[in-house]
């Protein structure tokens, strides 16, 4: 009788032991974690971690009902992905781009591009913010054929900011000692439109020709020699009209500025090397 109670208490205890861990909750897998800038959604997991430098492809325009246009995007890379805890609990994929959208803008940043879910698709969503030093980019792809539970992908890119940006002030004082100044603005091989980086140095000639409402200045660009001289011409000019365009978009008098585009012809440097063509792409800001 002892034996068969002995028995009885085991597999009790056995029953209540299989209970608690199936009640237990899912778990992360190890060294994962959320990104700093943004939460999970409540009651999900993660299943899926990877952090490092690497590039990716960001939907920025386009058809909403077909393939956008993408835009690659290079830096610190996070991408995870999520698995919700319970079909009861788990969001419909609109509310959880929505989620993601609020918490980008409240914090100052956009929505670049949206595709609504619809059938056979979840949807997808691509978010940047400026914050702290850095441009973030952030895409939100929920899944909607995982079982029992849905799925949902965030991919966050983090882009340091330039670092050779001086500030309004050492701008202004480089100009009045000199009457020129270089400044080394990335654009794509043959393009002229402002990156990131580039709209940040726009930013601060912005700030210094507030500062100083008397100020004019030319707007000379410059290029290496590699390809033909009328084409590097015509880029340089376009490249200077670009920022020029830019500063006027901020609310600078387009009455203060004029652009113009010089190609390979004034180097500051020797173009057999690299680093010498390197610094003579440049654009200079000279004081009128």
């Amino acid at each position: 009788m002892d034996v068969l109670k002995n028995s009885l208490r085991r597999f009790v205890l056995f029953g209540l032991l299989l209970c608690a861990a199936t009640a237990a909750p899912a778990q992360d897998i190890p060294k994962s974690r959320d990104h700093p800038l943004l939460t999970r959604y409540p009651d999900s997991r993660i299943v899926e971690y990877a952090h490092n430098f690497n590039a990716v492809d960001f939907a920025v325009s386009g058809p909403k009902n077909g393939e956008p246009k993408r835009q690659s995007i290079e830096g610190d890379t996070t991408s995870i992905l999520y698995f919700y805890n319970s079909g009861d609990k788990q969001p419909s994929a609109l509310q959880l781009i929505r989620n993601y959208q609020n918490a980008i803008k409240s914090i100052g940043g956009e929505v670049v591009y949206e595709r609504l879910p619809r059938d056979n698709d979840g949807g997808e969503t691509t978010l940047k913010v400026t914050t702290g030093g850095k441009e973030v980019w952030v895409r939100v792809e929920p899944g909607i054929f995982s079982a029992p539970t849905q799925s949902y992908t965030l991919k966050i890119v983090e882009v340091a900011a330039m670092q050779q940006v001086v500030t309004a002030n050492k701008l202004l004082d480089e100009l009045n000692k000199n009457g020129f100044i270089a400044l080394y603005i990335n654009f794509d091989t043959g393009k002229w439109d402002l990156k990131s980086d580039g709209q940040a140095t726009v930013k601060e000639i912005v700030a210094m020709l507030k500062s100083a409402p008397t100020l004019r200045i030319a707007i000379e660009g410059h290029t290496d020699n590699v390809g033909q001289a009328a084409a590097n011409k015509t880029l340089s000019e376009n490249r200077a009209k670009s920022v020029m365009n830019a500063i006027v978009a901020a609310g600078i008098d387009a009455k203060r500025l004029s652009a113009a585009g010089f190609g390979q012809e004034r180097p500051v440097a020797d173009n057999r090397g690299e680093e010498g063509r390197a610094k003579n792409r440049r654009v200079e800001l000279v004081k009128k």
